[in-house]
């Protein structure tokens, strides 16, 4: 068995296995909207893991090696993203 296949493959067994952010999302949603409103949220983590874990055995992560300036452009986005969420969380009501 090649190394690297035994990394990815605990990798995404551990990630699978344990509560991360997305189960403590997902309870949170579903106390807060109820079950049914909460299943899109459920189907997005259903199918964005593997979707992730995909692209991380296809070696997508070697695209930011072979072009740094879209490593930060993402981070840049990505900021700019959690300021716009931290603004909306401060402006919200009680």
């Amino acid at each position: 068995m090649e190394p690297w296949l035994l990394a990815f493959g605990l990798f995404a067994l551990a990630m699978a296995a344990s509560p991360g952010p997305n189960n403590v999302m997902m309870t949170a949603s579903g106390a807060n909207f109820g079950f049914r409103r909460s299943i899109p949220h459920m189907l997005g983590v259903a199918f964005g893991f593997p979707v992730m874990l995909i692209g991380v055995g296809l070696g997508v992560g070697s695209i930011f090696v072979l072009y740094p300036m879209v490593r930060t452009i993402l981070q840049i986005i990505g900021g700019l993203y959690l300021l716009t969420l931290a603004w909306r969380i401060a402006q919200g009501g009680g």
